[in-house]
């Protein structure tokens, strides 16, 4: 990501917030923070953050309220709405999605826990945002129908299969390695064992043939375009 990625911080706590902010510019964000939802909607709108961190517990205004207002305005469309809480019940977690959040993270926090999530939702939301059809030849990849096409026939592709695919043809040439491969498609799955990437790959090459995606030993892949 070349642009700075700028975040809003929402809290009622400044301790919290004086120790998310740290971490997150540390890792390279631009941080603006708010102290109460009816601050976090002004200072959304004036910022324009690629994403919130949105606690739930706030007086005057909650993070579901906060997060529904939000989603009505157009302009918070693509903004990646992240709650924060130290609860754990399963109601808030449905009330939060349901209002539009993307994902949550629970307190206490974990400094290299809390970056390494945020940054991967803003992949994605990146990845969501770029081009919608790549065409390569006689191979068409439509990352928002999730639909594949080999001379103008459309290629059944699993779940894990297409992202795997449109990750790497994303960035033609640029050599993708085993561990960012994991982390971008697999994420916090646990239970994906090392063979599983070499597994995926080869049914995707029965299904599109050799010629797209090459290995390099030792390091990962790349797409062949």
């Amino acid at each position: 990501m070349s642009e700075k990625m700028r975040i809003l911080t929402v809290d009622d706590e400044p301790d919290i917030l004086e120790f998310i902010k740290y971490n997150l510019e540390k890792a390279g964000f631009e941080v603006v923070e708010a102290n109460n939802g009816k601050e976090a909607v002004e200072k959304a709108q004036e910022f324009n953050p690629h994403l919130i961190l949105l606690d739930i517990m706030m007086p005057e205004m909650d993070g579901i309220e906060v997060c529904r207002l939000l989603r009505e305005n157009e302009q918070f469309n693509n903004t990646v709405i992240v709650f924060l809480t130290a609860r754990n019940e399963d109601y808030s977690e449905i009330a939060g999605f349901d209002v539009g959040g993307d994902d949550y993270i629970t307190k206490p926090i974990r400094p290299r826990v809390l970056v390494s999530r945020l940054k991967a939702l803003l992949r994605r939301r990146v990845v969501e945002d770029s081009e919608k059809v790549l065409v390569f030849g006689d191979l068409s990849i439509d990352n928002e129908k999730m639909v594949v096409l080999l001379n103008e026939t459309e290629v059944n592709l699993a779940k894990k299969e297409f992202e795997l695919l449109n990750l790497l043809s994303s960035k033609p040439g640029k050599v993708f390695t085993r561990r960012e491969i994991f982390n971008k498609v697999w994420g916090m799955d646990l239970l994906v064992g090392e063979r599983t990437i070499d597994v995926h790959i080869r049914k995707i090459r029965e299904k599109i043939g050799n010629e797209f995606i090459k290995t390099i030993k030792g390091i990962g892949y790349k797409f062949n375009f």
